[in-house]
This record gives structure tokens, sequence and C-alpha cells, in this order.
């Protein structure tokens, strides 16, 4: 008989590759919104009844001849509700609590205060790096936040300081999140917003979370598209430094459907899957690290194309299957690295290297430095527990003025913006 986990595994890549998940949401979340509505007075029934979603959602059920560990994949694959219904009710909540963040924040932050900072960064921002700084300068006016920060390397370290790595880092010590939807939705929003502003898709490193592993851990391979560290010091999505120089490609016109369509298009779906590298990368990052690493060939298969047609789609967009491997192989070698957790013998094995000292060659190549020292670096810039560091004053950098101009490094000229009530 097939072990049940790996047909638990099977169906979510299945679905997942064929876009099933990627216009709906875990049944998890509308509990989540739901617990935060109830503490804060709210009576749900008739909030579901007007979203047209079952009572039932609002109750946790497993009744599967499974493992605990099993029956938990397989109620977050199946359990699912239709992304515009979860978006409806979302909305409501909006304006019963009058709070976008439905009572999780710190404090209150009443409804259009996002659609007030995304206004301020489509207008005044050059650059992602400029947008990102605006709207933390904006965000840290407020007593309920979210609040953020942009870090960066020192100028002329980058190398010495590791890779190349860009951090939005979180301060959500203040939510009351039991279930961590506060958090998980604060940093999808952020990343989200950030691919939208430039028209690309931010690829993530990793996202890190100071909460612990929760039990739809699975969920935020969908959501994020990347390795998750659990228990970090403090919350933060990580990506590539050059995304910073990205250009600011919206106007107003395409910011107004951008807000009409919220927060479907924001809380929900998988990004990553426009194009046959991010649904490649997805389904290689989904085999990790219970490995192993599917073949081209098994990937056609999951795609529904002949490998062929898989090359050939992936030599169109710049690349092969063996680099997206090695990509992938790195991000999660990092990830568990920064965590700490694993000794490197044995995230050798899980990565799928035959022998540690392939692994050493590959880490070496990606990183210029071996898996131990980059671990120990790791372990002296981000201890475990520290508090976290985030700035309280009105401007997080210091800067004279709150939302700074900053020409464009690469001296191009202004973008062409795209056609007035374009979609997002």
């Amino acid at each position: 008989m097939s072990d049940p986990g790996h047909l638990v595994m099977e169906l979510s890549i299945r679905q997942e590759a064929t876009g099933m998940l990627t216009r709906s949401v875990s049944a998890h979340h509308v509990r989540a919104v739901l617990l935060a509505a109830e503490r804060r007075g709210v009576a749900t029934g008739p909030l579901l009844a007007r979203a047209g979603l079952s009572p039932a959602l609002a109750e946790e059920s497993l009744n599967h001849e499974w493992t605990p560990a099993q029956a938990s994949v397989v109620a977050e694959s199946a359990a699912r509700v239709p992304a515009e219904q979860f978006g409806q009710l979302v909305r409501m909540l909006w304006a019963t609590l009058d709070d976008e963040l439905i009572g999780l924040g710190g404090a209150p932050s009443k409804v259009g205060t996002f659609a007030t900072m995304a206004h301020v960064v489509v207008h005044g921002s050059r650059d992602l790096r400029e947008a990102l700084r605006r709207a933390g300068a904006f965000y840290s006016l407020f007593p309920g936040g979210p609040r953020f920060r942009l870090v960066e390397p020192v100028a002329g370290l980058a190398w010495a300081d590791g890779v190349d790595e860009a951090r939005m880092e979180f301060d959500v010590s203040g939510y009351d999140d039991p279930l961590h939807f506060g958090a998980e939705s604060t940093v999808l929003v952020a990343h989200r917003f950030a691919g939208w502003l430039v028209r690309r898709r931010i690829g993530l490193r990793r996202v890190e979370f100071v909460h612990p592993e929760p039990r739809h851990a699975r969920e935020y391979a969908l959501l994020y598209g990347a390795p998750c560290v659990f228990g970090a010091a403090r919350t933060a999505a990580v990506f590539d430094r050059a995304d910073l120089d990205e250009p600011v490609l919206r106007d107003a016109a395409a910011l107004k459907v951008f807000l009409r369509r919220a927060p479907v298009d924001v809380l929900v779906g998988a990004d990553y899957g426009s194009t046959a590298t991010g649904r490649v990368r997805h389904l290689i990052g989904r085999s990790l690290p219970a490995g192993p690493v599917p073949t081209p060939e098994e990937l056609a298969g999951r795609l529904s194309v002949s490998p062929q047609t898989l090359r050939r789609q992936l030599a169109a967009e710049g690349t092969t299957y063996q680099r997206l491997r090695d990509q992938v192989r790195r991000d999660h070698a990092l990830a568990e690295l920064t965590g700490g957790r694993i000794s490197i013998e044995r995230l050798s094995r899980r990565l799928g290297f035959s022998e540690p000292s392939a692994f050493h060659r590959a880490f070496r190549r990606w990183t210029g430095e071996t898996p131990r020292a980059y671990q120990a670096r790791a372990r002296a810039r981000d201890p475990r527990g520290a508090p976290d560091p985030m700035p309280r004053t009105r401007d997080p950098w210091g800067a004279a003025d709150p939302m700074p101009r900053t020409r464009d490094p690469r001296g191009a000229p202004e973008p062409t913006p795209p056609a007035p009530g374009q979609q997002p």
C-alpha cells in the first residue's frame, strides 16, 4: 500500500501545479480572522452568512484516519474556501471594526490607511528602495503600525557580510495574534505590494518568523514560494538587494484598480505561477526537505507538458532546470543554516547531495564560504531570542527628511506609465 503521507504530498503538489489552490484560501485563515472578530465582540455568524460561507468553517474537525501530522496536511489541502468569499468576509470585518488589521495589531489601523500610504508611495517614488522607505516612514507615524524597516548591507561590505541580501524587517511584538494571521498577512501584503509596484514578482530567498512553526506551515509554501525559518529573532522577508533598484512602474489609475481588488489579489493566490520558471522553482521547493528533488520528467508531468516543451519554456526565460535546482537548494540551505537547528551533514543529505563534501563544494560556489562559517556568522549576527531593535523614532533611518528622494542609480529616464485603468 502507498504511504499516505506521500499521497497527501502528491495531491497538494498537483493541486498547486494546476492552479486549484491559487484562487482559494485555507479554512485555517477563515478561522483566524473569525477568532480576531469574536475576541472583539463581533457576532461572526451573520458575517459568514453574508459572505456565503458555511458556519462549519469556524470549527476545526479532523475526521480522518491519519497520523496527526498527515491529518493536518489533508485538512489544510482540502478545507478551502473561494478567494472572493474570503475577501468579502475580510472587507466586512474592516468596515465593522474600522481596522485594516482586524484587531490583530497593537492599535487599530483605520480603514483607508493602506490606500493613503499607497498613494504616497506611487506618486513620489522612483525605485523600489525609495518606495519601501517611504512606506515604512508613513506607517511609523501611526501607533498601530504595521512597523517595518528596510535593511541593506553596509556599502562596500556586501561580500564580507555574506550574500547580497536586502531585508524587510517587521516589528510584530505588539500584535495580539494567537494564530499568527497578523504576522503572515503583514509580510504577505508588503511582499505582494512591492512586486506590484515594479510590475514583476520579487523572488524571496527566505521568510523568517518570530513565532514557532505552526500546524498550517505547509500553507506558507503556497503563500510565499520560499523557505521559511521559524523561531527567528525577528520577522523578515529576505530578497535580492538588486531588486531595490527596480523602477516603480505604477500610476494612480493602476492603483485605483489595485485597491478595488484588495484584499483578494493580495492575500490569496500564488504569485509564482505566471512563468515556467516560477512554477518549476515552486515545485522543486515543495519537494524539500522531504526530498527527493523531482526530475525534469516528473516536473513536466506535474505541469502537463512534455519534457521538451518544459525545457524550451525555461530556455526562453533564460534559465535551465539545473540552474533552478541549484538556486532552490541554495535558498533552503541558507534558511536551514540561519535557523541553526540541523547539522551540516544531515542538511547535505536532505538536499540530495551524495556526501557532505559535495555539499561543501556547492555551498562555496554559491556563497564564497563554507557552510560552517556561514552558520557561525549567522548566529553571531542574529542570536536567537534577542530583543528586536526596531527604531521607535518617526524616521526609522535617522534621516532629516522622513521621505528622502534618491536618484535612480542607473540614470534611467522616468519609466512610461501604464495605460489608464490597466490591470495590475
